[in-house]
C-alpha cells in the first residue's frame, strides 16, 4: 500500500503492539491533504482511528508540533471541551519518518463550505454559529493548570512574542519582499494592547477545524491543536472573525481557507458571533479590531509558508497553485482593520 507520508508495514508493526485493541490494520487512506498537517483514516479490524503527522518537505521551528496536539487533547479529554479520544503516540520517526499520533475517529465532518452544510433550517444554522462561539468560551474557561497544562507556555508577554514568533516565521519562508508587511509589522508593535489574563488559546480556531454532526449540527470535536498555547484568548476569537466569509465582502472570496460556511442563512454575522462570545465568557472584547488586524497578519504569514511549500513541491493534495495570491490581500485587510481601531 503506497500512500504519500506513510509507511504502511512499519505503521503496521507499530500498532499491532503499541494499539493491539484496535485489531489487525487493514488500510490507509488520506483525509486532509496538508495546508498543514496531514490528517488520515486508518481501518483497523476493530476500530477506525485517525492519524496526524507533519506535513511533507520543510516545516518551520515549532510548527507541527506533534507531541504538542496530543499533549493538549490528552488534556482536554476529561473536560467540557470536546475533543478527539487520544490513542496513542509515537515520537519515533524511523516508523513512518515522523513523529504522528492516533485518536478515535469522530463521526463528524469538518464543514467549510454552504454546499457541505447543505440547506438545514436557519435555526439550526443559528444554533451551529452560537455554539462555535460557546465552545471557544469552554476553551478559555479550562483551568489550564488544573488539567497538567500550567507548563504549555508563558501567557505575560504572548502578544509580543506572538509578533516577534511570526515575523521570524516570515524571513524562514518567504518568497518576495513586501513593504506593506514591513509597515503592518510597525503598526502592530506600536499598538500591542495592554497585558490580558491568559488561557489556553487553540490558536487556529475557525468551524472548519471542528467536527460537526449532519443532522442537528452539533459540534462533536475541536481539532487541530497544533498552536494552542497559553496566551491572550481575544487573539483566538479575532482569528476566528479573520476566517469570517461576512455577505457582501467579495474580496473575502478569494482567500482560500476556511470557506464559505459563514454565508449559510442563520448564520450569525461576524459582530453577532463576538458579542455571542462576550456573553458567554464575560469578557471584555473592546480591544478586538487590533486582534482581527493581528489574526489578518498571522493568517498572511501561515499562508506565505504554505506558499513556499507548494514552490518546493512539498504539498499533498490540489488548490496550493493559488493561494500565494492571498498573502498581500490579508496585509491589506490588517492595514484597514487598523485604520478602523
Amino acid at each position: 500500500m503506497t500512500v504519500p507520508g506513510i509507511e504502511w508495514p512499519r505503521l503496521v508493526e507499530w500498532m499491532g503492539r503499541n494499539v493491539p485493541d484496535a485489531g489487525e490494520p487493514l488500510s490507509v487512506s488520506l483525509i486532509s491533504g496538508g495546508r498543514s498537517n496531514l490528517t488520515y483514516l486508518v481501518e483497523a479490524r476493530e476500530r477506525r482511528l485517525v492519524l496526524r503527522r507533519p506535513p511533507l518537505g520543510h516545516v518551520l521551528p515549532t510548527a507541527h508540533d506533534m507531541r504538542r496536539e496530543w499533549r493538549v487533547i490528552s488534556a482536554l479529554a476529561p473536560t467540557p471541551v470536546p475533543v478527539p479520544e487520544p490513542v496513542a503516540f509515537c515520537g519515533d520517526e524511523d516508523v513512518i519518518g515522523a513523529p504522528f499520533y492516533l485518536m478515535g475517529h469522530v463521526p463528524g465532518t469538518a464543514m467549510r463550505t454552504r454546499e457541505e452544510l447543505g440547506d438545514p433550517p436557519p435555526e439550526h444554522v443559528r444554533r451551529l454559529s452560537e455554539r462555535l462561539a460557546e465552545v471557544l468560551a469552554a476553551i478559555h474557561a479550562v483551568d489550564y493548570r488544573e488539567v497538567g497544562l500550567g507548563d504549555f507556555g508563558r501567557p505575560e508577554g504572548y502578544m509580543t512574542r506572538q509578533l516577534d514568533r511570526w515575523c521570524q516565521q516570515w524571513e524562514r519562508s518567504k518568497t518576495a519582499d513586501l513593504p506593506e508587511y514591513d509597515h503592518l509589522v510597525r503598526r502592530l508593535r506600536d499598538r500591542l494592547p495592554p497585558e490580558a489574563p491568559g488561557t489556553l488559546v487553540h490558536g487556529d480556531y475557525r468551524l472548519d477545524n471542528t467536527l460537526v454532526r449532519a443532522g442537528d449540527l452539533e459540534i462533536l470535536a475541536v481539532v487541530d491543536w497544533e498552536m494552542s498555547t497559553l496566551g491572550d484568548p481575544l487573539a483566538d476569537l479575532g482569528l476566528t472573525l479573520t476566517y469570517w466569509h461576512s455577505r457582501g465582502d467579495d474580496e473575502r472570496a478569494g482567500i482560500p481557507v476556511a470557506g464559505d460556511a459563514t454565508l449559510t442563512p442563520g448564520f450569525l454575522d461576524a459582530p453577532e458571533f463576538a458579542e455571542h462570545y462576550a456573553k458567554a465568557s464575560g469578557r471584555e472584547i473592546t480591544d478586538l479590531g487590533f486582534y482581527v488586524a493581528f489574526g489578518n497578519f498571522k493568517l498572511a504569514v501561515i499562508i506565505e509558508g504554505i506558499h513556499a511549500r507548494f514552490r518546493q513541491g512539498k504539498t499533498v493534495g490540489e488548490g496550493f497553485d493559488r493561494i500565494g495570491a492571498a498573502v498581500p490581500t490579508l496585509i491589506a485587510r490588517a492595514h484597514r482593520t487598523l485604520d478602523q481601531v
